[in-house]
């Protein structure tokens, strides 16, 4: 039963409730990263990390010392910390790795701590009531990769796209970002039609 309700738990994130083209989430990255395939496959695999650790240590700090000590009024700053701490640790490695994904990612590397998408993962397992469940931190860990390699298909379909737009014929008016908003719009409306799926 708890292998069905996990799995029920990543198809939703990666597909029903995309954080990109569903919920409407880390736009930015979505958007700027995603001009080139090779810098979309970076991003992706730094944002899916980023997103499952924070879930797993928002998880642990909101349950095992926010609670307790009654300041859960705190938690928007701590899971801010956990994240910037984060990001900080992939940025130091990627560097270190792939001097040319890291010139390449630019600022949007470091935009993953002020990622609305990342916050929103850790405040979402916090608040769908993973937290007084019996496999909280399982559940929470699963939803937040879900959310990673959700965002990351959306990147990668997004960049594929802009590649072939940049050899396709497209009026002048509409070149650069105004095609880009058009198409995340109509990939936005091709994954509603994942929201009527019933998994089991």
């Amino acid at each position: 039963m708890e292998i069905k309700i996990l799995f029920t738990i990543l198809i939703s994130t990666i597909f029903i409730n995309n954080y990109v083209l569903s919920r409407i989430l880390g736009l930015c990255p979505y958007l700027g990263v995603s001009k080139k395939l090779d810098s979309a496959i970076g991003m992706g695999l730094a944002v899916i990390f980023v997103m499952t650790m924070a879930s797993f240590f928002t998880f642990i700090i909101y349950k095992f010392v926010l609670i307790p000590f009654h300041i859960e009024y705190l938690r928007t700053i701590a899971f801010i910390i956990v994240i910037a701490s984060l990001v900080q640790l992939v940025e130091m490695v990627i560097e270190k790795i792939s001097p040319a994904l890291y010139q390449a990612l630019g600022i949007f590397l470091p935009l993953i701590t002020t990622n609305c998408a990342v916050l929103g993962v850790a405040v979402l397992n916090i608040e769908s009531g993973f937290i007084t469940q019996e496999f909280g931190l399982l559940n929470s860990v699963v939803q937040g990769f879900g959310a990673g390699v959700g965002f990351t298909l959306a990147l990668l379909l997004m960049a594929g796209i802009r590649e072939r737009l940049e050899i396709a014929m497209v009026p002048e008016n509409l070149k650069g970002l105004p095609i880009t908003f058009i198409t995340a719009g109509l990939m936005a409306m091709a994954f509603l039609g994942f929201s009527g799926m019933k998994i089991f």
